[in-house]
């Protein structure tokens, strides 16, 4: 058997700016007050999305799509607290098949706010296993528990996602953009990262 042999890293930490630690932190200890400040700062931001008009915009290739397609398919179009909403642990349950193409939103509809976007290529098996958002979603709900504050998670599919993976990337990433959802990465530097520990 060979022994272990550490590759040195051809980069530092500071030369490598962009990209994210996987390493867990410890979460903020939020008071009551603190925690309602930051729920209503990204809640005030995004009820002003809402309130935009809805863009249309049209297409050089409608018609031509390899998705039938019954909803919006632009990031000006679609309002994810609109969607029919079901429980976080969606994936639990029995399922008859593997699941579409779909955009999925993580949403507190006490409020409400967005709080994830995401895509996947399996809906109905997109959480089973691990995924980052659910410790951020349990730790928010500690967060709620410990200030006795109401929270009601719950995520809603959006299932005409374009199939091809680029164009569905493109438009979650554009979702991310439009509503600043706080537990998606890109949006940590608006937010600030209170949930992401263990």
């Amino acid at each position: 058997m060979k022994p272990y042999i550490e590759q040195p890293s051809l980069f530092s930490v500071a030369d490598v700016g962009g990209t994210y630690l996987t390493e867990p932190t410890t979460p903020l200890t939020m008071t009551p007050a603190a925690l309602q400040a930051w729920k209503h700062r990204i809640f005030e931001f995004q009820q002003q999305v809402r309130r935009q008009p809805i863009e249309h915009q049209g297409s050089l290739f409608e018609g031509s799509s390899n998705k039938s397609v019954s909803g919006p398919c632009e990031p000006g179009q679609m309002d994810p607290f609109d969607l029919p909403q079901q429980n976080t642990n969606f994936w639990r349950w029995k399922a008859e098949d593997a699941g579409v193409s779909a955009l999925y939103f993580v949403i507190d509809y006490a409020l409400p706010l967005l709080l994830y976007v995401g895509e996947t290529v399996k809906s109905n098996q997109r959480w089973k296993g691990e995924h980052d958002c659910k410790r951020y979603l349990l730790n928010y709900q500690q967060a709620h528990y410990q200030s006795n504050l109401p929270t009601t998670l719950g995520i809603a599919f959006w299932s005409d996602a374009p199939a091809a993976t680029r164009q569905r990337q493109r438009l979650e990433s554009a979702l991310i953009y439009k509503w600043r959802s706080p537990f998606n990465k890109e949006n940590w530097k608006f937010w600030g990262t209170p949930f992401v520990g263990e």
